[in-house]
């Protein structure tokens, strides 16, 4: 493993066998975002048009809920608490999802989000949506992350030109 990224080595042990860092699969596109072969296009079109199903069920879901809440007759005030935290929630969940697609979240503040986020999970439905449009969701930080370790990688197992044994002795 590579103690940069995280990402395998493979050593050149078989023919065939891929030498350098790999491609770190992303969900329901596995590694087709590298090169985007292998239905790439299509599990983009797939992706959008499921979020978006997705988000249509859950308003769908959401709206049920709100019409139990009218039913309950709990008062208006109560009724409004619960849209606004549904509204914040959501546009709090979008915001952390977009900036997840270019920058890794931090693990302890993703453990304190998780109940936002899942209150929120409409906007983080959107955001899927929004991102599949133009690219693999979370794509443009892979491939940064994958250009940076192949660089790194190359530089590492780059071989000097010239006899080692020629090398003149540095004057102190």
């Amino acid at each position: 493993m590579s103690a940069e990224n995280g990402t395998p080595d493979s050593t050149a042990g078989s023919p065939g066998t891929p030498v350098g860092p790999r491609p770190e699969p992303i969900r329901f596109f596995g590694t087709t975002w590298v090169d985007h072969t292998g239905g790439y296009t299509a599990r983009r079109v797939g992706v959008a048009a499921g979020s978006l199903a997705a988000t249509a069920a859950s308003c769908f879901v959401l709206r049920i809920a709100y019409q139990g809440l009218r039913i309950a007759e709990i008062g208006s005030f109560v009724t409004l608490l619960m849209v606004v935290m549904f509204a914040v929630c959501s546009a709090l969940a979008f915001r952390h999802t977009w900036s997840a697609f270019t920058t890794r979240p931090d693990p302890a503040r993703q453990a304190s989000l998780r109940g936002l986020l899942a209150i929120g999970f409409v906007g983080s439905l959107v955001a899927y949506f929004f991102r599949s449009l133009t690219e693999a969701p979370g794509e443009r930080l892979h491939r940064a992350e994958y250009d940076t370790a192949r660089e790194q990688y190359a530089k590492r197992t780059t071989r000097r030109s010239g006899n080692p044994s020629r090398k003149r002795p540095r004057r102190s």
